[in-house]
Parts: structure tokens; C-alpha cells; sequence
């Protein structure tokens, strides 16, 4: 999947290799992986449907070739609500890779069959997320558990 600025990559296994075996990549930003990129890595490796088409990616900053974070998708329910999620090391922050990415991604999810919402659960302790999610069109709706819930739904007809 490509946006103006970058490509969105599901993750091979030499990839995921290098991520949980802590094997530095030349075609890595310098502070990739953080935590939750390490986190996905073991999800994605346990979850072999999680390297599909509907599943995690890595995100690639086209003008330089480094994997800059990740983002992806997680199973659909029964009733096609789909939830994602995505992170950006911080070294490129703050130039709207997150919300870009995050835009493709839902409009390529409410493209499938049977999906009619795409969803994001945040923490209200992190406002850069709730932000990155507006900017990215979003609507910001009630949540449980003490989250968040912003969604994107397909146009009804």
C-alpha cells in the first residue's frame, strides 16, 4: 500500500526475525523498534494471519527507505468492526506520517467485503493519539474500559 509519503509493508519473516531476535537493520531508523513494534513482532509471529492482506505492517518512509514504525489490522468480528492500530518512533513525529497512514489503512479496511467500521481505542492520557486520529478524519465516540473510541464508518448505499 502506498500514500504520497510512504509504503505500508506487511512484515516478512526476516523482518520479524530481526525484531524479536534484537538484530539491528541498516534500513531501520535509528530508534526502530521501540516497544510496541517489538510487541506486534511477537502478535505477528504467533499469528500467522497477521502477515495477510487484513494484518500488520510496517511502515516505510519513501524518501528514505527506513522502516520509520508500524500499523495494521486486527481479526474482523462477526458483525464487520474492525479495529487497528499503529506507532511512529518518535525520532519521526510531528510530520504526519501517523495520520497518513492511518488514512490509507481505513479506507483501504472499509474497502473489504463485509467490514462497515474501522476502529481505534486510545488512552485519554495520550492526547497526540486522540489528535493523530482526528487529523486522520475520525470520529471521536464513546468508549469502555476507560478508552477511547474513534471510528470511521462506510457510507451507507
Amino acid at each position: 500500500m502506498l500514500t504520497a509519503r510512504l509504503v505500508l509493508r506487511p512484515w516478512s519473516g526476516s523482518e520479524l526475525a530481526a525484531v524479536l531476535g534484537g538484530l539491528r537493520q541498516p534500513h531501520w531508523a535509528a530508534d526502530y523498534p521501540d516497544e510496541g513494534d517489538r510487541v506486534i513482532a511477537g502478535f505477528t509471529a504467533g499469528h500467522p494471519e497477521a502477515r495477510g492482506t487484513y494484518g500488520q505492517r510496517q511502515i516505510i518512509e519513501r524518501a528514505s527507505g527506513l522502516v520509520v514504525g508500524g500499523i495494521g489490522l486486527f481479526p474482523p468480528s462477526d458483525d464487520g468492526d474492525v479495529e487497528f492500530g499503529y506507532g511512529v518512533v518518535p525520532s519521526r513525529r510531528g510530520r504526519g506520517y501517523a495520520p497518513e497512514a492511518v488514512r490509507a489503512l481505513v479506507a483501504f479496511a472499509l474497502a473489504a467485503p463485509g467490514v462497515h467500521t474501522v476502529y481505534a481505542d486510545v488512552e485519554p492520557a495520550n492526547p497526540a493519539s486522540c489528535r493523530v486520529l482526528e487529523k486522520a478524519g475520525l470520529e471521536r465516540c464513546a468508549g469502555s474500559d476507560g478508552l477511547v473510541r474513534f471510528r470511521a464508518t462506510a457510507p451507507v448505499g
